[in-house]
């Protein structure tokens, strides 16, 4: 089995803000503005709130709730209305797409996404603002196994398509080189944890989710179990082939994540840690 880290949600470049961490430990991952997608901010849902109010707060007005927004990866089935047979999805283009085929992600491998995150509270009783002085990190928020990989050629929009419940999905509303879709499974495949969902969103933002150290000054500072240390044969992940930039201090391995790519890929085949890792995980 494969573990692909990727990065999703609201980021520098695209949106400008962090996603929200609220008061009681959950998470948001903030979708990114985009024109042409089927789906605005306000038609999401997140515990029974638009989140079209909660970007419009935390961008000071910058993105409204009537702006539209790419809604990917899609794991909350409740977060908007969904069409009979609806599961969990991903998509990927261009060339990051290149890198999952040339690492050879397919069925049963196993996404975890993080994205860039920051503390929020209350202001005014009312409104949503930053914490002052509250560190950005990265944080897994979300998982998906893999069931299935999707070319997308035009559409799925056809009601005579076996796949009609994508047709909200943002990758099947506009024509990208190398366009696929990533299917959930119904629960997971791996060992102990096999009665859990297939994809869904961590339910918070405790140690074991924080990729960033604490006091770390920069967010792409990562720290995780030592068991990720390249040792002989043990592969790395992938866009991170230096080992010079690896160093190791029990129970942990820390490194500088580089800034090109959207999904760094690891082979955890006969890594017995790497399942009790995964088990630890979920248990948060």
């Amino acid at each position: 089995m494969k573990i692909i880290f990727s990065r999703k949600g609201s980021d520098s470049s695209s949106g400008g803000k962090p996603s929200p961490i609220f008061p009681d430990g959950t998470a948001l991952s903030l979708p990114i503005p985009y024109l042409r997608s089927p789906t605005r901010f306000s038609d999401v849902r997140w515990h029974n709130t638009s989140v079209g109010s909660i970007v419009e707060c935390l961008t000071n007005g910058r993105v409204k709730g009537r702006n539209r927004c790419h809604l990917d990866p899609d794991l909350n089935a409740d977060a908007l209305p969904r069409l009979p047979g609806w599961r969990p999805a991903f998509g990927q283009v261009e060339k990051a797409q290149s890198h999952l085929e040339n690492q050879g992600v397919g069925p049963g491998d196993l996404f975890l996404f993080f994205g860039w995150f920051r503390a929020v509270e209350r202001a005014n009783g009312a409104t949503w603002r930053y914490v002052p002085n509250a560190p950005d990190r990265h944080v897994l928020f979300g998982w998906l196994q893999v069931f299935d990989v999707v070319p997308i050629v035009g559409t799925l929009k056809s009601a005579r398509s076996e796949r009609s419940w994508l047709s909200r999905h943002p990758h099947v509303n506009r024509h990208w080189d190398n366009n696929t879709v990533y299917v959930a499974r119904e629960t997971l495949s791996i060992k102990g944890l096999t009665s859990r969902r297939g994809a869904g969103l961590f339910g918070g933002t405790g140690e074991r989710l924080t990729l960033t150290p604490p006091r770390s000054a920069k967010r792409s500072e990562w720290r995780l179990p030592s068991w990720f240390f390249p040792k002989g044969r043990r592969p790395l992940l992938s866009y991170h082939h230096e080992r010079k930039h690896w160093r190791g201090r029990e129970p942990w391995v820390y490194f500088k994540t580089v800034g090109r790519g959207q999904e760094f890929v690891v082979d955890v085949g006969g890594i017995p840690e790497a399942n009790a890792w995964l088990r630890e995980l979920f248990e948060t």
